[in-house]
């Protein structure tokens, strides 16, 4: 088995499934020298950060957005100082700004620098990036909601729903306009931000059905996700906190074909199992 910390890569969940041991095994046994190498040549204990590394050898002096990447496959060992790397999300000299998370620290003196207009990416909010690094934030849960809800204001245009390529982080203004190839960029995964973050509907390869949403107490009365395909089946997951709204049952269900598979009284995890 892969170390419990690495979360499982495509090919890797794809294996497993085929029953195929040996290529699990050339899986797993890259796994160790990945995070090995990651650990030690991109991480920048003084910035306390992962950091790009230049083709001179050295390393950027600026913080990056692709900075949380590695916490999208749980490749940073717990225990070692990375979590110090997450201050920077909520630090208005870091990655936060008026308008979703910026693609590289505000503090650095040449932040929006380039000009406008040219797909620049030093500092600008990249929708596609966003979701990368909220991909990474799901293991931050106390932080995800609160930004979740910067990332949804920022998601508009003229007062309605919008995705466009990318956008300035205090004006919220979409750069270069919205037509032609930058208009509904739907490059930005923000469904699943909803569907996998915020509700926590997460798949596994052995039909396992978990559901742990970042969803804070005292939040949502009541939500309700239908119709998400998982290995054939459609599944329908429901948050009702007194059983007013659904009068069905209080609390957390997830059903498939109508038939309950997984629940919780309160807004913690569930699981079952896919008939």
């Amino acid at each position: 088995m892969v170390d419990k910390n690495v979360r499982a890569p495509g090919g890797l969940v794809i294996a497993r499934r085929a029953r195929k041991p040996g290529l699990v095994a050339e899986f797993n046994a890259k796994a160790a020298p990945l995070r090995r190498l990651t650990q030690a040549r991109l991480w920048d204990g003084n910035a306390e950060f992962f950091k790009v590394r230049l083709e001179t050898g050295s390393l950027s002096d600026a913080r990056e957005a692709v900075g949380f990447i590695p916490w999208m496959f749980d490749l940073p060992e717990a225990g070692k100082g990375y979590e110090a790397a997450w201050a920077q999300l909520a630090d208005p000299q870091g990655f936060a700004s008026p308008f979703d998370l910026t693609t590289a620290e505000r503090r650095h003196p040449q932040f929006r620098s380039h000009g406008v207009g040219t797909c620049e990416s030093e500092g600008a909010v990249w929708p596609f990036a966003t979701s990368q690094m909220f991909s990474a934030l799901k293991l931050v849960p106390r932080d995800y909601f609160s930004t979740f809800l910067t990332c949804v204001r920022s998601r508009h245009a003229d007062g309605n729903p919008y995705i466009g390529e990318y956008l300035d982080e205090v004006t919220g203004d979409w750069i270069n306009g919205k037509d032609g190839r930058r208009r509904y960029c739907n490059h930005s995964t923000f469904a699943g931000l909803l569907i996998t973050g915020v509700l926590g509907l997460r798949s596994h390869a052995d039909d396992t059905v978990e559901v742990h949403p970042l969803l804070p107490p005292e939040t949502w009365d009541w939500c309700c996700l239908d119709g998400v395909k998982d290995h054939g089946r459609l599944l329908t997951v429901l948050w009702d906190k007194d059983r007013r709204r659904y009068g069905r049952v209080s609390g957390l269900q997830v059903l498939t074909a109508g038939k309950e598979i997984a629940r919780a009284d309160s807004l913690h995890p569930a699981f079952g199992k896919l008939p």
